[in-house]
Formats: C-alpha cells, structure tokens, sequence
C-alpha cells in the first residue's frame, strides 16, 4: 500500500500539481495518465523516492518492498543477465552475501551459528532457495532464452536489455511496483505475456503506459492528470476516455435537462457494465463497476488532433495483387515466395518476426525499394499515402512548417496550409518553427497532414503510434476505424489494431499466413503458433 498526502510538485514558478491525496492499495493496478508534459513520470520518480517533492508525503506500509523499472539500460552492463534480475530484491542478495561470508569464516563461533540461523530463516521466507529458478522463469516468460542468462548485460541488444531490466522489476513478488511505460520495445507476445502476469498480481502495481489496449487490460483504477489536480477514478482507460468525451458533450449542450443528463450517465455505465461484464479483463474482476461515480469526472483539458482521410476517388474492383514477392538483405531472407490479394475495403495488419521485414515490404509495394523477386500490382484506381517508421529524411532542411508543408501541396497559400497544420495542433509561434527542430510527435503529426493532403483510397502505416502522445493516438485509431479505403499497416498498438484491422497476414522466410480473423485470436491460436513456429525455422 501507498499513501499520497498533500503532495505538491512546482518547477520555478510553474506548478505541476498540488494538493494530491490518495491510496493505492494492493490487488489493483493504477493507470496513470495525462498529456504529454502533464507529470506522470514526475509523479512516479516522487513515489520511487528518485525526485523530491515540493511539498507533502508518500508513505508505504510497514516492512513493504518497492520495487521500479529502471529506464539506465547500461546500469548493469558488466553483470551477468541472470544476477542483474537477482539484483531486483535488494535485501535478498544482502542476506546471502551476509550468510556466504558467514560461514566462509574460520573461527566460526557460537554468535555466528545464531546470526547463520537467523539469516537462513530470512532467506526461506523470501523464497531464496528458489531464487533463480524464479529468475530464470521471469527471463524466460519475458523472450531471454536459457542460453543468455549468464552473458553479460553489456552484450545485449536494447530490446533485450529492456525485458531483462523488466524482470528485475518484477522478480521477489514485490509489495509495490512501479513501471513507466513497460511495454516500450516488447513484441506483441511478450507484452499479453506481461498482461497476464500483472492482471494476477495481489501487490500494488502503478504503470505509466501509452498502450492503451494494456491499460484496460490491467488496470483496475485510472489515476489522471489534468487541471494541475491528480485524482483517481474505478474502470480502465477506455471507461475514463468514454465517460470524459460524455462529460464534454453534456458541458456543451446546455438545453438539455438535469433529468435527461442523468438518465443518459446511467445508460452509458449500464452499457459500460454489459461489456465488461463479458470480457476476462482484470476490471471485471474487481468488481469495479460497483464503484463508478461518473459525476466525478469532468472535461479533459486535452487536445485531440482533427485526424480526417478523405478519399479523393473511389476504390474499384482491383486493388493490390502480390506474386511470389521476395526480399533478401545482407545475405538474410527477410520474406521469401510471398502471394495474396488485397481486396476492396480490407484492412491488414502485416506481421513479421523480424520489424526490417514488414519495413521493407512497405517500402517495396511504396516504390521506394525493389524486391529481389516477385511483382506488386495495384489497380489503376488506386490512391496510396505511406507513412513511414523513420522519417528523419523528411526533416533535414531548414525550413517554416508552412514552407515544408507546402512541398506536399498543389495549393500553397497559407489559409489553406493553416487548415492542415490547424487540424495537427500546430498554431502561432508554432507555425514558423523550423522542420527540423520539432520533436518526435511534432514530426509525425506533420506526417500526417502530408498524407490527409493526398486524400488516399489506401494508406499504407508502418508503425503508426511511434512518437505520438495518447490523445494523437485516440484521434488516429478513431478515423481509421470508419475510413472507407483500405489500410496496410504494422504496429506495436494493440488496440488500434483490434479495432481496425479485421485480416492478418504474417510475412516469414516461407511464405505468407494469410487469415481473416480477429488479431487477438490470431495471437493466441495454438495452431497458428505452430504453423508460425515451422515457417520461422
């Protein structure tokens, strides 16, 4: 258990937040969630002990362990994988050095034999004599193959080095878990991996998260920061997201009744409740629809981007036909004797158990790469806009977002530019920034406009959630959903590709695993595991 009082954060004269009072209890996961810049991460390095704050507590039940995921990925370079996870819990490796140097002693006397007693009983009641094993099994469940555990840190690839880093936050089942952003370079496997495991912890578990699908499968409570206040709401992500865009609607319909208003609250938690009541989420679980107060949430203050493709032509009957596509790089045979048909209306998530392979498919149906075998033919109708994973190309001119803008457009007065830029959030100073000074999220929110210009019939998506913040990610998710074009796409976003793609198709070294399904179901389906299993061999 946490307890948060009267905690208030201020850099200079700029208050983050202030009078926050709350409890987080164990058996429930807390979403924290906020604009970017709001201080989510500030609030959790408070809670870790790693930040000070400006006023106010945070206290944790007698005795408890605190436990938080450690973003120095070359802290632990020149340790073993398996000792780094073992360095998770702190007071664990203290005994067992203390009892090691105990009985390595010569004169060992009558105290000795005590103290040895008492440390052997510690040690059992943290389950040390199964500490690596425990180890092991965290690596193991996280992707970390038997054969790694005793290499270095420093040897590890960055992915790797995260889900190492992960396990350590979670080995020795501590009290408190705090983990900012957990699933950040994760595969798909891995991160329903972590899902099931937090959504049967019984400890306190706070996490940070862009993903959203994540945060409703975890989290039993929403805490959010908005209007400079921290507060803590029962549901997860999508019942706070739902419940604040009703809020919004009723703020700004005046006219209708208080008797109206509450008549529809109580039919959106009764529809609220319906759907999770049928769902295996952790929110079900807990039983948190006994304690939704919807009046409690108000407006968010954030922004969402006006995310709008519209298609300048209609689709016709043909649109994409691949034949025996392959694409070799650095002698490695990233996808090979690839065929399939993309029809009308389809929207595919492209998957690959190597990410340079879905790039390069991308890129070769682009026209910006060619295969080493194979032909691409789109129908005459068709209108692409392709959003690439690394855009740095596109920003290394010293240019005004208007300026930059413009290269992609027919129309290049500024009203009409201001319109695309106006929708991306971009406004006043913002639109004489030079192109290439804008950070990550700035740069794909540009991106974006460039493709709403071209007003496409497919859009073609490689990783379309990297660099944006939450509220650009909802924008970008809801369009998709009803755009009447076809989408290609790769993605780390569970939800954005649950609720958007409705076919699979796995790019391997032997073929393609072509099937009409839900993602999920596709995940999880044994046969389809060991179909992939064969065909990456």
């Amino acid at each position: 258990m946490i307890t948060v009082s009267n905690l208030a954060m201020q850099f200079g004269k700029k208050p983050l937040f202030s009078d926050v009072n709350l409890k987080f209890t164990a058996g429930n996961c807390y979403g924290v969630i906020g604009a970017n810049g709001a201080g989510k991460s500030t609030f959790l390095r408070i809670i870790s002990g790693d930040l000070d704050a400006t006023r106010g507590s945070v206290v944790m039940g007698p005795g408890e362990r605190l436990s938080v995921l450690n973003q120095n990925h070359h802290a632990f370079d020149e340790y073993p994988v398996l000792d780094t996870v073992l360095m998770g819990h702190a007071e664990l490796l203290r005994v067992l050095k203390e009892k090691d140097a105990l009985y390595a002693k010569e004169d060992f006397t009558e105290a000795d034999g005590l103290l040895a007693a008492k440390l052997e009983d510690d040690f059992a009641t943290m389950n040390g004599w199964n500490a690596e094993s425990d180890a092991a099994s965290l690596l193991s469940g996280l992707g970390i193959k038997e054969d790694m555990h005793y290499t270095l840190m420093k040897d590890l690839n960055g992915k790797e080095k995260v889900r190492v880093l992960l396990a350590q936050a979670l080995f020795g089942n501590p009290d408190n878990l705090l983990l900012d952003e957990p699933t950040n370079d994760l595969d798909l496997e891995t991160v329903l991996w972590l899902e099931n495991y937090l959504s049967n912890c019984q400890n306190t578990v706070i996490v940070v998260s862009h993903d959203r699908h994540f945060l409703d499968n975890v989290c039993t409570d929403v805490v959010d920061i908005d209007f400079n206040k921290i507060r803590a709401f029962s549901g997860n992500y999508t019942f706070w997201y739902e419940s604040s865009q009703l809020a919004l609607r009723q703020q700004q319909n005046q006219n209708k009744k208080a008797e109206e208003k509450k008549k529809e609250l109580l039919e959106f938690i009764a529809r609220f409740s319906a759907n999770v009541a049928k769902s295996k989420q952790t929110t079900s679980r807990k039983k948190m629809i006994e304690k939704l107060k919807i009046e409690e949430i108000e407006p968010s203050t954030r922004r969402y981007p006006g995310i709008i493709f519209q298609q300048e032509r209609a689709t016709g009957d043909r649109v994409l036909n691949i034949e025996n596509l392959s694409y070799v790089q650095d002698g490695e045979v990233l996808f090979k004797d690839i065929s399939f048909t993309i029809e009308r209306g389809d929207k595919v998530v492209f998957l690959a158990k190597e990410a340079r392979a879905v790039t390069a498919f991308f890129k070769i149906i682009s026209g910006e790469l060619e295969a080493t075998t194979g032909t691409v033919d789109w129908g005459v109708t068709i209108t692409t806009a392709y959003l690439p994973s690394d855009n740095t190309e596109f920003f290394t001119k010293d240019e005004t977002l208007y300026e930059w803008l413009g290269n992609y457009s027919t129309d290049t007065s500024e009203n009409f530019l201001r319109q695309y830029l106006g929708k991306m959030l971009f406004s006043g100073d913002d639109l004489q920034k030079s192109a290439k000074v804008l950070s990550g999220g700035e740069k794909m929110r540009c991106m974006i406009a460039r493709m709403m210009l071209a007003h496409p019939n497919t859009v073609i998506l490689d990783h379309p959630t990297n660099h944006l913040d939450m509220e650009s990610i909802q924008a970008f998710n809801n369009n998709m959903k009803t755009y009447p074009g076809q989408v290609l796409m790769a993605g780390h976003d569970h939800e954005f590709i649950e609720s958007v793609c409705s076919r699979v198709i796995d790019l391997t070294p032997k073929g393609a695993i072509d099937k009409y399904m839900d993602f999920e179901d596709y995940l999880t389906d044994e046969k389809i595991k060991a179909q992939r299993e064969e065909k990456y061999k």
